[in-house]
């Protein structure tokens, strides 16, 4: 295993470019199973979550061929085979099989996904939707079986908003008989860019950034080719290192009305951010930064996964902040990593407290999911001295080529080998 080590204290400043969105892709991919000839998707992002659900595809008969960051899928052989174990287990938008194999073969039998543990994320609503859309579904030995022997058109009402549950409802629904209308939907980016892609496919589909969408379910679906949406969350964790350490921070290809809630927190803070049609400029502000509040909510609102990075900076702000995550319980386990380098923070029930204007200090920390060691990444490039950063297989999840990115605005990054007995330490507590 490796472990990334940061030299902070240097400002930044050039360009970086995005890369397609992961909550995107992940999703995406699955959906090519439900054609009946290839699909090709552009501005795919390398990383290693993508890489599993492509290895999912071949395991069931597909033909994956790649080149750049575009990947063309030909499902035409592929065949409703078991994935009980194996690559399921490794990440948690696996999930998105279960839909996209019961819409094309009408059964399915998934491994109990994995992925960042951020406490219970329960698919019981996914569960919930299949079931109305016809589907019996049974947990034997660890994994969810499906079986349908007809899908037909239902009225869903999703009791909390959950985009995995609207995006999987969504692959099972195209394919079925009648009209499927999903209530209290997800209205994510990444749902819109989901529905783009069936949409080319064939499918019929109305409402996608609403709170309801209508489904008129079609026999088959066709290849087509998609382009993925930059991904915002790649986007907002640059403009919180430009924030941090930025002299000029040009983020390009970047959806700027999908930042709104990040870019209005950081201005409050003091941070310098200017919109462009497809770029944002951002630079830290000449003073001190200043203390603000925020809440995690549902798009549009401020999203989970920014709030570990945002912590990072907030370390920085004068005054007390509170960051209150309303949608992952265990979404703090970054916090005893950031006191290890100097952060006054502490934990009450679902919020952070920042005492601010923390003098960080490089040391070393372990991300334990995806989001975490983003915050330590933004962490170092503030912290005096040299932060050792291990469990980089979290960050490789979702971030495509970050130290080639770092490296290129000016951050002193690289990796080494990790020590045998740190290797030893993490996959222990990975257990």
């Amino acid at each position: 295993m490796e472990k990334l080590l940061i030299e902070g204290g240097h400002r930044l400043g050039g360009t970086v470019q995005i890369s397609g969105a992961k909550n995107s892709a992940v999703a995406l991919i699955p959906a090519t199973i439900l054609a009946d000839s290839p699909v090709t998707i552009d501005q795919l992002p390398d990383i290693s979550d993508v890489r599993t659900l492509c290895k999912l595809l071949q395991e069931i008969g597909g033909k994956i061929t790649f080149h750049d960051n575009t990947i063309v899928v030909d499902p035409r052989e592929m065949v409703d085979m078991p994935l009980p174990n194996g690559s399921v287990k490794k990440l948690r938008a696996s999930y998105y099989m279960m839909g996209a194999m019961l819409g094309r073969f009408h059964q399915a039998v998934i491994g109990l996904p994995g992925g960042c543990n951020l406490g219970p994320r329960p698919i019981d609503q996914h569960i919930k939707g299949f079931e109305a859309l016809g589907a019996r579904v049974t947990n034997e030995r660890g994994a969810i079986y499906l079986r349908a022997e007809r899908l037909h058109g239902a009225r869903i009402y999703l009791d909390v908003v959950s985009v995995g549950a609207t995006i999987n409802i969504l692959l099972a629904a195209v394919r079925a008989e009648g009209q499927t209308v999903i209530e209290n939907a997800a209205k994510e980016p990444e749902i819109i860019d989901v529905v783009t892609l069936l949409t080319s496919m064939g499918a019929k589909i109305k409402g996608a950034g609403t709170d309801v969408i209508r489904v008129d379910g079609v026999q088959e679906l066709h290849g087509c080719r998609h382009m993925i949406i930059p991904d915002r969350i790649e986007a907002g964790t640059f403009m919180i290192i430009g924030a941090a350490e930025g002299r000029e921070l040009l983020i390009d290809n970047v959806i700027p009305q999908h930042l709104e809630s990040l870019t209005a927190k950081l201005r409050e803070m003091g941070a310098d951010v200017q919109t462009g049609e497809d770029q944002m400029l951002v630079s830290k502000c000449t003073g001190q930064l200043k203390s603000v509040d925020v809440k995690t909510l549902v798009y549009p609102g401020f999203p989970t996964d920014l709030q570990q990075p945002l912590t990072s900076l907030l370390t920085q702000a004068a005054g007390t902040s509170i960051i209150t995550d309303t949608i992952y319980s265990a979404r703090f386990k970054h916090i005893d990593e950031l006191r290890r380098m100097g952060a006054e923070v502490k934990v009450e029930g679902r919020s952070a407290i920042l005492g601010g204007s923390s003098h960080l200090e490089g040391a070393r920390v372990r991300a334990t999911d995806l989001r975490a060691g983003a915050s330590l990444v933004i962490a170092g490039l503030i912290a005096r001295g040299v932060t050792e950063i291990t469990g980089v297989e979290h960050i490789d999840r979702g971030y495509d080529h970050l130290m080639e990115k770092l490296s290129g605005i000016g951050a002193h990054v690289w990796r080494e080998q990790a020590e045998e007995a740190e290797t030893r330490e993490n996959l222990r507590e990975q257990e």
